[in-house]
């Protein structure tokens, strides 16, 4: 069974900064596009960036500039990245993969989500 393991989530300063790392576990094949999602409390879920198997990146507008999304494969993870964090990305972050289980099978997987909460 294959799982999104997240970690990095927690009480950050404002100015902070801010490394979230995600890593499946379990038995599969390969992954394909990584990506990172937030929720914050009250508001609807939006994609912050997503990365390809290439390494290829991409990232909502309200974003950009501001996030960095980065991968691992030798790892077979992904991580999002922020130096210089705002109250406004208090949220909670979840983690998103296609990942090949089998050859004839690709699987959307979702973690946990992580709470991060930034304050003064």
């Amino acid at each position: 069974q294959v799982q999104l393991v997240e970690s990095g989530g927690g009480l950050v300063q404002a100015g902070g900064s801010l490394r979230l790392s995600c890593a499946p576990s379990g038995t599969f094949v390969s992954i394909n596009t990584m990506a990172w999602y937030r929720q914050a409390p009250g508001k609807q879920g939006e994609l912050v960036a997503s990365i390809t198997s290439a390494d290829s990146p991409n990232y909502a507008d309200s974003v950009k500039g501001r996030f960095t999304i980065s991968r691992d494969n030798a790892k077979n993870a992904v991580y999002l990245q922020r130096n210089s964090l705002n109250r406004e990305d208090t949220a909670v972050y979840s983690c998103n993969a296609n990942i090949r289980i089998v050859s004839w099978a690709v699987q959307v997987y979702w973690g946990q989500g992580t709470q991060v909460t930034v304050a003064s």
